[in-house]
């Protein structure tokens, strides 16, 4: 009777073991920060992001500007010219604001330079990620670089390098 308890025991056990899921994980961030092609991307859109604060800047000063020589003048000026002033300083400012948005907002364009120059890269990482997990047999693969999703990993289980022998770095 043990021997059959003993038996059946077995191969319950065996059963969890064999339907046990395979994992790994892998920081994306030490991934793309060793892809060349990804830091000439980011210095380019490092590079696009200066050139345009520089330009809001210039702006800005500009704006600052109309505001001082409006205020040293204010008293001189007639209601009508007052008023005058007042629009152009409202028109700018809100150049300055509609550019800063375009730019630097939500969609904006270094939004969409991030996609162009980022995303392709990104998009490697990914594919050699998934052909990691098919060929390996992983049930899923964590990323640990965004965020404490991760509070300890086995080093064992990082497969970053993996990753970057595929994509042929290292």
């Amino acid at each position: 009777m043990k021997k059959i308890i003993l038996l059946c025991c077995s191969f319950w056990l065996a059963s969890f073991n064999s339907q046990a899921q395979k994992y790994a994980i892998i920081d994306t961030k030490y991934i793309l920060d060793k892809l060349p092609d990804y830091k000439e991307a980011q210095k380019r859109l490092d590079d696009l992001a200066i050139e345009w604060q520089k330009e809001i800047d210039s702006q800005q000063a500009e704006l600052d500007k109309m505001y001082r020589d409006f205020d040293a003048e204010q008293v001189m000026l007639s209601n009508e010219l007052k008023k005058k002033r007042e629009d152009q300083l409202f028109a700018k400012e809100k150049s300055l604001r509609d550019l800063q948005r375009k730019r630097f907002g939500f969609e904006g364009d270094l939004f969409k330079k991030r996609q162009e120059f980022i995303k392709p890269v990104q998009d490697r990482v990914y594919n050699a990620v998934q052909k990691l997990a098919i060929q390996r047999g992983y049930d899923f693969i964590l990323d640990k670089s965004e965020g404490i999703t991760i509070i300890f990993a086995d080093p064992k289980l990082d497969k970053s390098e993996d990753v970057l022998r595929e994509l042929g770095i290292k």
